[in-house]
C-alpha cells in the first residue's frame, strides 16, 4: 500500500495530470451528449477529484506545504466550478421553451377523460375512494403540479404480481417517460377474492414530454407482471388529457 501511495502521490504533479485528463474527458462527454459516455466521464472526474484530495493530504503529511495547498486549491476550485456549471446549465434549460406539444391535436372522435385533482394535502376525493366499482377501472390524478400524477386501479380476482403503466401520445404513438414510467408507477397487487379491489400508486410519477398549459391526449396502459415470471399482459387501457412537467 505504501508503495502504491508513493508511486501515485510522491510526485505532486501526477494527480494533477490525472485530474486534467479527467476534466478533458468530462468536457468531451458534454459535447458528445452520449448518456453512457457521460456517466463514465462523471465517474472519472470524481476519481480525479478524489486523487486531488488524497494528494493534498499526502503532501501535507510530508510537510510539502506548497504542493498540498496547490492540490487542495484545485480540488476546491473544481468542485466550485462544477456546481456553478450545473447551476448555469439548469438556468439555461429552464429558459428554453418546450415546444414538444405545440402541434399536437386532441382527437374528438374517441373518449378522453380528464384527471381528477388531488386536494391540497394530496388526498384522493372520498367519492372515488368509497366508490363501489363493479368493473375494472383506472383513474388518473393530478398531483401538486401539472405533469405530476398518481393513479388508482380497480380489479377483480388476480394473482400476486406487479402492475405498472405505459403511456403514449395518441396521435403520434410516441412513448411517454419511457425510461422511468414503469418503475415509478409500479404497484404490488393481489386479489384472491371475486370482489373489486382498489390499488393505489404509492408515489407520484412524472410525464416529462410537453409543458404546462399545453394539453394533449395520452393513452395509458396498465400492464401486469406475475410474480411467477409468466408472460406480462396488458390489463386495461384508458385515454386522458394531460400536460407535461415544466422542467
Amino acid at each position: 500500500m505504501n508503495k502504491i501511495m508513493k508511486y501515485c502521490f510522491e510526485k505532486w504533479w501526477k494527480p494533477i495530470l490525472f485530474w486534467l485528463v479527467s476534466c478533458l474527458i468530462f468536457g468531451l462527454s458534454e459535447m458528445l451528449q452520449n448518456h453512457i459516455f457521460s456517466d463514465i466521464a462523471l465517474v472519472i472526474l470524481g476519481l480525479g477529484l478524489l486523487a486531488m484530495l488524497i494528494s493534498a493530504i499526502y503532501q501535507f503529511a510530508k510537510r510539502k506545504w506548497l504542493a498540498g495547498v496547490l492540490n487542495l486549491g484545485i480540488f476546491a476550485g473544481t468542485i466550485f466550478l462544477f456546481f456553478a456549471y450545473l447551476t448555469a446549465m439548469l438556468w439555461v434549460e429552464q429558459g428554453k421553451p418546450d415546444n414538444w406539444a405545440d402541434n399536437l391535436e386532441i382527437p374528438t372522435d374517441i373518449p378522453i377523460s380528464v384527471p381528477v385533482d388531488l386536494d391540497s394535502e394530496g388526498h384522493r376525493p372520498d367519492s372515488l375512494i368509497n366508490a363501489k366499482k363493479t368493473n375494472t377501472d383506472f383513474q388518473l390524478y393530478n398531483s401538486f403540479q401539472p405533469g405530476l400524477y398518481e393513479y388508482d386501479f380497480w380489479t377483480g380476482k388476480i394473482e400476486s404480481g406487479t402492475i405498472y403503466l405505459k403511456a403514449f401520445e395518441i396521435t403520434q404513438e410516441h412513448p411517454l417517460s419511457a425510461e422511468k414510467l414503469a418503475l415509478r408507477s409500479s404497484v404490488k397487487i393481489h386479489n384472491p377474492t371475486d370482489s373489486i379491489m382498489r390499488f393505489s400508486s404509492s408515489s407520484l410519477f412524472t410525464i416529462y414530454e410537453g409543458d404546462w398549459g399545453k394539453p394533449y391526449a395520452a393513452r395509458f396502459e396498465i400492464w401486469f407482471k406475475p410474480d411467477n415470471d409468466e408472460t406480462e399482459q396488458k390489463l386495461f387501457t384508458k385515454n386522458y388529457k394531460i400536460e407535461g412537467w415544466m422542467r
